[in-house]
């Protein structure tokens, strides 16, 4: 198969033609190419749920949202989990082991699983369940049994924390700091942990500024612990109801190389206002927004192409804004084979039209 456009490779945009199947077998310029963007896929670290299905629900729940976010962009994902009863989130991850095992898996691909939850601050928890636990060397060692986890999301403040990061990271599973009361020294033992392990960039900050206290001069607390680390990378959620923009562009200047466009989208991203559950809790969409009864907002409705759409909106280069979707995750993860277009890598693309609205989404060459 053969597309021509401005094609986005690691060097930066190339008027040409791509020409692949499964994968790209290579570019050729051609002057005067069409003005449309072809881009690697988006690859979304933090995802819950989406078109009416959720993580949780098991596997019809996971098909129902690697088909609604395929037709959105994203091209592989992390299936996210929620704190729940500890039996819930162990049935989860097989689950998530059963999707990944799919020989004829249809959407977007599910690369593992992000364990958000239930290592997180009963103090902190945001719209995730009181159902917390402590994550003890016996927990931990049973969910990396399943060998699907790829991030977990850790409080460093709470019991056995550094032990847990300790585990986690030798296991090649990367810790995100978030859901957390945690001081600054608590998320610097984690990067001291981490470099003495070799594996200073496998830590990261879960949805920065939501559930992790603000930064203060005096008290940088855990989100200037992760801004101010030049290796630890970081999620966003560009909705513009968890992060403001100027914010946003705080997070992005602090660290250009490694801020991550996330969705934390849940089952009612792409549904009609009205009631959903999200782990057990009743939240209600309304306007775009999705909040508890309290008032807490409770994951979002966005889509990677609506981040990368606001990206660019909050002042980034359309290049800039999807590498955040596509290449800095790709690394962050350790993928070799996705995240970027060059000779040999997965045909995992995206095709946008000028005004950023979405033409067409390819997954291992095969059009969604």
């Amino acid at each position: 198969m053969k597309l021509s456009g401005q094609i986005l490779t690691p060097r930066g945009w190339h008027s040409g033609e791509l020409e692949f199947d499964n994968h790209i077998l290579g570019i050729r310029s051609k002057l005067n190419a069409p003005k449309r963007f072809i881009a690697p896929g988006f690859i979304d670290v933090h995802v819950h749920g989406g078109g009416g299905g959720d993580t949780m629900d098991g596997l019809e729940g996971m098909k129902k949202l690697a088909a609604y976010h395929a037709q959105h962009g994203t091209t592989g994902l992390l299936a996210t989990t929620i704190t729940n009863p500890w039996k819930n989130v162990l049935k989860a991850l097989k689950n998530i082991q059963k999707a990944m095992n799919s020989a004829a898996w249809v959407g977007s691909r599910i690369l593992g699983a992000h364990l958000e939850g239930p290592f997180v601050s009963p103090h902190k928890l945001g719209a995730q369940p009181p159902f917390a636990l402590e994550p003890t060397p016996e927990r931990v060692q049973e969910v990396l049994g399943f060998d699907v986890i790829k991030v977990v999301t850790l409080a460093p403040e709470i019991e056995h924390a550094l032990e847990a990061a300790k585990l986690f990271l030798k296991a090649n599973v990367r810790v995100s700091l978030g859901h957390t009361v945690g001081t600054s020294e608590d998320a610097s033992a984690v990067f001291e942990l981490a470099s003495q392990l070799k594996r200073a960039s496998q830590v990261s900050g879960t949805h920065l500024y939501n559930a992790m206290g603000g930064l203060e001069g005096r008290k940088p607390g855990v989100l200037g612990a992760l801004l101010g680390n030049p290796n630890a990378y970081g999620e966003v959620i560009l909705d513009f109801m968890h992060v403001h923009p100027s914010s946003f562009r705080a997070a992005f200047f602090a660290k250009p190389d490694k801020l991550m466009l996330i969705t934390d989208a849940m089952r009612a991203s792409g549904m009609p206002d009205g009631q959903y559950d999200l782990g057990g809790q009743m939240a209600t969409l309304e306007n775009g927004a999705v909040k508890l009864p309290d008032g807490t907002l409770a994951g979002s409705v966005l889509t990677m192409l609506g981040a990368v759409q606001n990206a660019v909106k909050a002042g980034l280069a359309l290049e800039v804004a999807l590498k955040l979707a596509s290449s800095h995750p790709a690394q962050y993860l350790g993928l070799t084979d996705c995240g970027k277009i060059t000779k040999h890598a997965r045909a995992d693309l995206v095709v946008l039209r000028e005004d950023l609205s979405l033409e067409a989404v390819y997954i291992g060459g095969q059009l969604q």
